[in-house]
């Protein structure tokens, strides 16, 4: 095995690519990729049904234009950033070390796979991964192996499909090759070409001492390139894993069903990377585009973390029929926050618990109909004021076995809405209530208990509370006066 074996994977046409990716259906159409701002724009990028029919890169608009069945497509950057990302991290599931190259159109990453036969079997076998794994994500690559660094790169720049290149042999494999794909200048290229060099092969069975003496250090690094003998420092770069899928339209989409069979590809992606990583989807956070230059924003947060892409389609759908866009949409962004699953082990004779799913699609239909403040979760507010929650997403959470074991020795049991009263007084503390059906003798009151707030806004607040016990039933209550209303309440019964 030797010391130092590489991988290349190299994209051809890739903001082309990366435009395609999203859009299968595009796949046998002839299409361009318009570059530059307008009236300036030109062809930087087209499939090989758009050169068959005629188009050439560096056409401008007009011309592209004049060409029957061509489909144009503007350039994006935040697509291709999102592609790139894309594409880095499925091949740092192969090999923690990468190192990217980008020239021009096209788009490579050369893999460390040195010790990786153990994992996955022998170069071709990885390669093969490789090549698999890539189209997948709706990504063609060029899969090249060698053990020199340069060697896979040159290679596949000019290959299709997958080629693995014997160690040794990377003078012979190389040899057919035009000079061209060493991306050389123009007046180095008329050099060789007086000189009859047509192949690296033939640029490899020069003198090396003639070389240097005419071309200098250069002329032997290309002669050394030919040969496959040109040493490297591999200098890796550390992906980052960025859940984000990214898409544009043109034109506008109008309907909503439109948009989810746009998200459905969207959200396979989202799936597929996060199950190679063995994590969950916990969060979508979806952003919409309007063509009235507005953002929509929605957020998918099922119970529990998950990777059905139906059920996620299917919320996704009732988010958007509940709040839905208010102008055409040009771009759709899908960013996705990861989780872990629990596992739960059941009983023999256990019955079997409902599917989380089901729990999320009603949720999300109860709040299409009520609104989404008002479903979830209730959670006290650290205020003094009564009765004072908000409420949050539901989440499935475990319960806390010291609150289970802990018994309360006494309930305040809230009346809702609280009940008006009439209060009678004397020396300032009540002695007796009236409930609007009977009169009730106070035994014992224990008060005020003053609290007061936010009265720098609206909703502020100011109130005396008294525990008051009645004598004719032995029965414990609690009795506010709201001093902003100038009213007694009943508010609450002591159990």
């Amino acid at each position: 095995m030797s010391r130092e074996l590489y991988a290349c994977l190299f994209l051809r046409e890739f903001p082309l690519q990366s435009q395609l990716r999203l859009r299968p259906e595009l796949e046998n159409t002839p299409v361009a990729v318009m570059d530059g701002r307008p009236p300036l724009e030109t062809v930087c990028s087209a499939n090989h049904a758009a050169h068959r029919i005629g188009t050439t890169l560096g056409m401008t608009r007009v011309e592209a234009e004049s060409i029957q069945g061509l489909r144009l497509l503007s350039r994006s950057p935040e697509i291709e950033s999102t592609a790139g990302e894309v594409f880095l991290e499925c091949a740092a599931s192969f090999s923690p070390r990468i190192e990217e190259k980008i020239t021009g159109a096209h788009r490579a990453c050369v893999l460390d796979i040195a010790g990786t036969e153990r994992l996955f079997g022998p170069s071709q076998v990885l390669a093969s991964l490789m090549h698999d794994a890539l189209a997948a994500v709706g990504l063609r690559a060029a899969v090249a192996v060698s053990a020199n660094f340069h060697t896979t790169l040159l290679k596949a720049a000019v290959s299709n499909g997958v080629s693995v290149i014997a160690e040794g042999r990377e003078a012979e494999d190389l040899a057919p090759l035009p000079i061209d794909v060493l991306g050389l200048q123009d007046k180095e290229a008329e050099t060789f070409s007086a000189w009859g060099i047509q192949t690296l092969g033939e640029l490899a069975a020069l003198s090396e001492v003639e070389l240097i003496a005419r071309l200098g250090q250069q002329g032997k690094r290309w002669r050394d390139l030919a040969s496959g003998k040109r040493p490297h420092l591999f200098q890796p770069a550390e992906p980052k894993l960025v859940l984000k899928e990214y898409n544009e339209f043109e034109p506008p989409v109008e309907h909503v069903d439109s948009l989810l069979f746009v998200s459905i590809r969207m959200i396979d992606s989202l799936v597929l990377r996060v199950s190679n990583r063995a994590l969950l989807l916990a969060v979508l956070s979806v952003t919409l585009r309007l063509e009235d230059k507005r953002s929509h924003s929605l957020t998918i947060r099922p119970a529990l973390p998950t990777i059905d892409r139906k059920f996620l389609l299917k919320l996704l759908q009732i988010e958007l029929a509940a709040h839905p866009p208010l102008s055409g949409v040009i771009a759709l962004t899908i960013e996705a926050e990861t989780g872990n699953g629990s596992k739960v082990q059941l009983g023999l004779f256990s019955p079997q618990l409902p599917e989380p799913s089901r729990l999320d699609v009603t949720l999300a239909r109860l709040k299409a109909i009520v609104g989404d403040d008002m479903v979830g979760s209730p959670v006290l507010e650290d205020s003094l004021r009564s009765d004072a929650f908000h409420m949050e997403a539901f989440s499935v959470a475990g319960l806390d076995g010291d609150m289970i074991q802990r018994r309360p020795r006494m309930a305040l049991r809230r009346m809702r809405p609280p009940h008006p009263v009439r209060v009678r007084c004397s020396e300032h503390r009540p002695v007796a209530f009236h409930d609007g059906q009977r009169d009730y003798s106070i035994f014992v009151a224990y008060g005020p208990w003053k609290t007061s707030g936010c009265w720098w806004a609206a909703d502020d607040w100011e109130r005396d509370e008294w525990d008051v016990l009645i004598a004719q039933e032995q029965q414990a209550y609690l009795l506010v006066n709201d001093r902003r209303q100038s009213r007694w309440y009943l508010e609450a019964v002591y159990d």
